[in-house]
C-alpha cells in the first residue's frame, strides 16, 4: 500500500512540475471568435504568424496530441497523400503538436511531409485556443479553419485520423472558401 502512495504522489509531483507554470487552457472557442494570434516555429526551419495571413489566405491548423504516434502519424500522412486537395484552395494549412521543434523535425522527415508541423512546446497557442491539457503537455485533438479576417470558421474536434485530410478538403468546399 505504502508503494501504491509513493507511485501515486510522485505522479501528481511529477504532473504539477510538468505543466507550465501558471498555465491553464482558456475557454473553448467557438465558431465566429477571432482566432488568438500566434508565432511559432515549424518543422522547415520556418516561424510562422497568423496574422501573416490576414486578407491573404485561410489558415488550417491541424493539432495532434504527440508526434510518433499512432493516430497522429496517421493524420500526418493523409495531409501529405491528400494535400493536394487542399493546395486546390487559398488556404495555408499546417498540423501542430505541443512537441520540441526538433522532435516535429524529426517525425517531419521521417513521414516525408511537404508541410510544415507547427511547435507549441510550452503550450501557450494550445491554451490560447482552449485545448491544452496541462498534466499532459498535450494539446486535444481539433483542427480550425481561421478565415482571412482571423474569425474563425469551422472547429473539427471529432477528427478520423486516416482521412482527415480529404475532411477538411471537403470543409473548404462546404464554406466556400475560394479556389486558386
Amino acid at each position: 500500500m505504502k508503494r501504491i502512495a509513493c507511485w501515486l504522489l510522485a505522479g501528481l509531483m511529477f504532473g504539477a512540475l510538468a505543466a507550465p507554470a501558471g498555465l491553464s487552457a482558456a475557454e473553448p472557442l467557438k465558431v465566429g471568435d477571432m482566432a488568438p494570434d500566434f508565432e511559432l516555429q515549424a518543422s522547415d526551419g520556418n516561424t510562422y504568424k497568423l496574422s501573416d495571413f490576414n486578407g491573404k489566405k485561410v489558415v488550417v491548423v491541424a493539432w495532434f496530441p504527440r508526434a510518433f504516434t499512432g493516430g497522429c502519424t496517421k493524420e500526418c500522412i493523409s495531409f501529405r497523400e491528400s494535400g493536394e486537395k487542399m493546395k486546390q484552395f487559398q488556404v495555408a494549412y499546417f498540423t501542430a503538436s505541443t512537441d520540441a521543434v526538433k522532435k516535429n523535425t524529426e517525425f517531419a522527415e521521417s513521414l516525408k511531409l511537404d508541410y510544415p508541423i507547427l511547435s507549441d512546446p510550452n503550450g501557450v497557442t494550445a491554451s490560447a485556443y482552449g485545448i491544452y491539457n496541462a498534466g499532459r503537455n498535450a494539446a486535444a485533438r481539433t483542427t480550425f479553419i481561421i478565415g482571412k479576417d482571423g474569425t474563425i470558421l469551422d472547429i473539427d474536434s471529432k477528427v478520423n485520423t486516416a482521412q482527415h485530410a480529404s475532411d477538411v478538403a471537403a470543409k473548404l468546399t462546404e464554406l466556400g472558401v475560394d479556389k486558386n
